[in-house]
């Protein structure tokens, strides 16, 4: 990922105690990445920046939409997304990203790039499957949805319940069925408690 001067944060300059630093993220920022999982992003990034006279405490979240295709319908809708990574910032004699909440610096050093951290979290906050909200509440109306043969969530969710009623019926006549007469001695001590 190339370094782009408006998410380098430098921390020279600072004094110590908290500071906070905002980012817009928009589709440009993935242009350079040939990330096109998605159609669009509107996200922002909050980076907060904690000077210590020995080490950083760095947190990153991010909190937006990003407008993706649902996998069933293949409608795009919004998909609301967030996240967030915090990090200890040490010094040390060369750079070192290894441990996923420390991050080692070299003394030299007096700026850091947060824009990989950022990136990070808005792709890994992307579900792998992505559902439209219509879908899942059954008020989404769709041809691809009669296809596929969905039902009001109302039927779904009685006929999910129906089906556990079932099985809990089936497993405990299973149980009775199967236990051995030596087992059943030893489970009669249990319930004498």
């Amino acid at each position: 990922m190339k370094t782009d001067n408006e998410f380098l944060i430098p921390f020279i300059g600072l004094k110590d105690g908290d500071h906070r630093f905002e980012f817009q993220i928009n589709d440009s920022f993935f242009e350079e990445e040939y990330y096109k999982d998605f159609n669009s992003v509107d996200i922002t990034a909050v980076v907060l920046l904690n000077k210590k006279p020995t080490l950083l405490e760095l947190q990153v979240s991010i909190e937006g939409t990003v407008n993706v295709p649902c996998d069933v319908t293949n409608q795009d809708f919004d998909l609301e997304i967030e996240g967030e990574i915090k990090m200890i910032v040490k010094f040390g004699d060369e750079f070192n990203n290894d441990h996923d909440e420390i991050l080692i610096v070299p003394f030299t050093e007096h700026q850091i790039d947060v824009k990989q951290y950022i990136y990070e979290l808005i792709i890994l906050g992307i579900p792998q499957k992505r559902i439209h909200p219509g879908v899942l509440d059954g008020t989404l109306e769709s041809e691809a949805l009669d296809i596929l043969g969905y039902y009001d969530s109302q039927d779904d969710e009685q006929l999910l319940d129906e089906i556990d009623d079932l099985d809990d019926h089936n497993d405990k006549e299973e149980e009775e069925e199967e236990i051995d007469p030596r087992w059943a001695e030893l489970k009669k001590l249990l319930t004498d408690k």
